[in-house]
């Protein structure tokens, strides 16, 4: 039996997540557009972590540390 695949980047689909940084830090919840350009200013990518959260959980991190 195989684990669920994490979405990252491109492949997160929400117009809205409920942002958190790789330090804890809580963004709040934002479009899915703002949460890219944060991670991409950040040099990380955006996981989702809780997507049957409403509005869905996503963490800018790198995601080989994930």
């Amino acid at each position: 039996m195989s684990s669920p695949r994490v979405r990252v980047n491109h492949f997160i689909k929400s117009p809205q997540l409920r942002v958190i940084t790789a330090e804890g830090e809580n963004l709040g919840v934002i479009t899915l557009e703002q949460a890219f350009k944060e991670a991409h200013a950040r040099g990380q990518d955006l996981i989702e972590i809780s997507p049957t959260a409403v509005p869905p959980v996503a963490k800018i991190m790198d995601y080989g540390k994930f």
